[in-house]
């Protein structure tokens, strides 16, 4: 199961029914609650849709300081129209007797950051859910709001121009701990090893298929064709090929010794609309070493060793 089955993402909590005993309970258990925010005010406090009822995340408890863009106020503007998780730290009644319901999200991402820091160690996979892409880039929200980098070069064997090619925002993916920092609290995370290694991949292929994929490089001596996200081989070059292209290939030998698949690209396809879907070979535990390359490869080995915390 995953290191972070217990602090998931948020938008992954089942909604509660939002009765006022139903949340006195959970304020007094210290239950972790879900809800949507309808609005950021003024302030910049969250108001958070309980049922028939409205809570308010005070500023201060809105994110956690040690966040990375927590000092920003659009890291609160955000929130607007997406889920949230919290503690209920109040239910009382204001001077007109209405209910005055108030949350903390800051609460949850400290309890869960400081379980993370305990337990969490390079190897670990966790869930988690993608919040946003950069170029160099994907934020992972791995527990309560918690926020993780995955670097464009970690997201697959086969490279990328943008993480966008891999993902669509609010995804829920799997990914890995590479690095933890302490002071503050930061966690880079890394998904290339859980999409398989090359025997992996290549095993669902056989010389004389003819499948569809696409064009990641093209260079000099011939074009880069991704075939899975960690899989790629190398077709002749075509004068209307250009990289991102969808194209169909046939393939012509695969060379697990060499660990070179080699194509020739029959024509272009239309382009998809969206990422091609993820298929994990990993999916739980904890990982210490990962070889990409196959069983008695003539080259040098492609691994990742996770490294204990010092």
């Amino acid at each position: 199961m995953p290191e972070n089955n217990i602090y998931l993402p948020e938008g992954m909590y089942p909604r509660s029914a939002a009765t006022l005993p139903a949340l006195t309970a959970a304020m007094e258990r210290r239950a972790i609650l879900e809800g949507m925010v309808l609005r950021c005010d003024a302030a910049l406090s969250l108001h958070v849709a309980l049922g028939p009822y409205e809570g308010i995340i005070p500023r201060e408890e809105a994110i956690a300081p040690w966040i990375s863009g927590a000092g920003r106020d659009i890291a609160l503007l955000s929130r607007v129209g997406k889920p949230v998780c919290f503690f209920v730290t109040g239910v009382a009644a204001d001077e007109k007797g209405s209910p005055k319901i108030t949350l903390s999200r800051r609460a949850v991402q400290e309890e869960a950051g400081r379980d993370f820091a305990r337990r969490l160690r390079p190897g670990s996979v966790m869930t988690a859910r993608v919040t946003h892409m950069e170029p160099f880039g994907a934020f992972l929200d791995i527990g309560c709001g918690v926020t993780a980098l995955l670097p464009i070069e970690s997201v697959s064997v086969s490279r990328i121009p943008h993480p966008d090619c891999r993902f669509r925002t609010g995804q829920r993916i799997l990914a890995a701990v590479a690095a933890v920092e302490r002071d503050p609290l930061r966690f880079t995370m890394t998904h290339k090893e859980l999409l398989g290694t090359w025997m992996e991949n290549a095993s669902r292929f056989q010389p004389g298929d003819t499948v569809p994929g696409i064009v990641r490089s093209v260079q000099d001596y011939g074009c880069f064709v991704e075939l899975t996200p960690n899989l790629s081989g190398l077709a002749d070059l075509r004068p209307d090929i250009r990289e991102g292209d969808r194209v169909s290939v046939y393939l012509r030998s695969i060379r697990p010794e060499r660990m070179k698949i080699k194509l020739h690209i029959i024509e272009k396809l239309p382009p998809l609309h969206g990422p091609t879907p993820l298929r994990y070979q990993i999916t739980d535990g904890q990982l210490d070493r990962w070889v990409y390359s196959p069983p008695n490869c003539v080259k040098p080995p492609v691994e990742t060793v996770f490294s204990p915390l010092p």
